[in-house]
């Protein structure tokens, strides 16, 4: 009988990592996430695997974001030698990610390591290096979707989109175990279907286990239209005022959707004169990865893109800027008002929105708009839950700027989408919440049971089931 363990994003959100082992011991991980919302180094130097890397057959990954994948350099570097099986989309995405995390982790290192030889403290080893990194990639084999893969005697893995960023992919395996076939549904991060770019997630015909995610498991999106009005209010209010936006954006998903509306926006002739900058070197090549990869996107956005005349993002907003060296970004500190600078990270734990705060979140003229979730214990969490002062560069920031939190461009389905998802599986499948905060999972259980009679388990780390 199958056993299945959870090691993340159990009653919390990011570290996602489930162990399978199957009735002849094979020993599988969905995703090898990284715990984000604290520092980079603390987490990395303490993170611990449950398990003996070494032991580990495959990895089976959902998609690029950290919180799924992060950790599979320091998965290699422990002794994991296996196959990495993701979509072609994420293997393209993959390399920008893993790269830029270590880049930033090395960076931290160093600086927190001059502090402890200031104290006089042993240095700190790193967790993983760039060398790790590449291993990870090397490992990586990329598939389609509805294309199934045999990848364990009587195991097939078939990946399914799941529109939640490009590659993203709901993960189905299905085995046979002394004449029975079995089939385990893992939704990764479904994707909200008002978003653009995207293709819906696909829906899956049955099961007999699904791991469902529950980021939004206690309530809905606010309509997109509604969003999109708000934004565009609030981006003719800013330029009436004369002063800047900021919009920490995630690198991959989230900043494409933010240029897509900007586009649709000057199209229409609602967008005022601004200078828009993509201050983010990772976002600018995730970018340029989603042009290349167009027929992996949803037909009628290209086709929006295509009837401008337009073939990628960067020409569909012609006010676009790419600031990809330090000094480029810094000379954007001379512009003071009328623009609209998009940076990382996009839950302001790092990246270059942070430098811009440092110069820009004191003056009333300005606003910060959030268009994405924010962990609990970030910076972003804090700034949106309305601290008066932050400290920065070792000195005080005080915040005065205007703050808005455009809820309808998340990328994960709503309560109602993920009901939905999940009901239209047959099979009567034993159901289980994954990543999301507790109480976001418990409403979401709650939900289920008493409005159609569905039972779901909410497991808690280190849980072990059989099924």
């Amino acid at each position: 009988m199958p056993n299945l363990t959870f090691h993340g994003a159990a009653r919390q959100v990011t570290g996602s990592c489930y162990l399978l082992e199957t009735h002849d011991n094979f020993r599988l991980l969905l995703d090898c996430g990284m715990h984000q919302g604290e520092d980079a180094v603390d987490v990395l130097q303490t993170e611990r695997f449950p398990f003996e890397p070494e032991t580990i057959d495959a990895v089976i990954l959902s998609h690029a974001h950290l919180d799924h994948s992060g950790l599979l350099p320091m998965l290699t570097r422990k002794g994991f030698k296996g196959p990495i099986y993701c979509t072609t989309g994420t293997r393209k995405l993959l390399p920008v990610m893993l790269r830029d995390s270590v880049s930033l982790y090395e960076s931290d290192l160093k600086r927190k390591n001059k502090q402890r030889m200031e104290r006089g403290e042993t240095l700190l080893e790193a967790a993983y290096t760039l060398e790790d990194v590449e291993t990870a990639l090397s490992l990586c084999q990329p598939g389609r979707y509805q294309e199934a893969l045999p990848i364990h005697k009587d195991l097939r893995l078939t990946f399914h989109d799941a529109g939640h960023i490009l590659g993203s992919s709901i993960v189905e395996l299905s085995f046979n175990e002394d004449g029975k076939s079995k089939t385990l549904v893992f939704s990764g991060d479904l994707g909200n279907k008002e978003s653009v770019l995207m293709k819906d997630p696909a829906l899956i015909r049955s099961a007999d286990l699904v791991l469902m995610e529950g980021t939004y498991g206690d309530r809905n999106h606010r309509d997109m239209n509604k969003t999109l009005e708000q934004f565009e209010q609030i981006l003719h209010e800013t330029w009436e005022a004369k002063g800047n936006v900021m919009i920490p954006a995630f690198a991959v998903g989230r900043t494409q959707e933010i240029l897509f509306h900007l586009g649709c926006l000057h199209h229409a002739g609602k967008l005022d004169p601004w200078q828009i900058f993509l201050d983010s070197p990772m976002a600018i090549e995730v970018t340029e990865i989603y042009d290349e990869c167009m027929q992996l996107l949803d037909p009628e956005d290209v086709k929006r893109l295509r009837i401008e005349g337009q073939n990628n993002l960067q020409s569909f907003l012609p006010q676009l800027e790419y600031t990809e060296s330090v000094e480029e970004s810094q000379a954007i500190n001379e512009v003071k008002s009328g623009a609209i600078i998009i940076a990382g990270s996009g839950m302001c734990t790092g990246g270059r929105i942070r430098h811009h705060f440092r110069y820009r979140l004191s003056d009333s003229r300005n606003t910060l708009i959030f268009t994405g979730y924010q962990a609990q214990g970030t910076l972003g969490r804090i700034l949106v839950n309305g601290v008066k002062k932050i400290r920065m560069f070792r000195e005080e920031i005080n915040v005065a700027v205007r703050i808005e939190t455009l809820g309808g461009f998340s990328a994960h389905a709503g309560q109602d989408e993920l009901i939905g998802w999940l009901r239209h599986i047959q099979g009567n499948p034993r159901v289980i919440l994954v990543h999301g905060e507790e109480d976001s999972l418990l409403k979401l259980a709650e939900k289920l049971r008493h409005s159609y009679q569905i039972d779901s388990e909410v497991p808690y780390l280190q849980d072990r089931i059989s099924f």
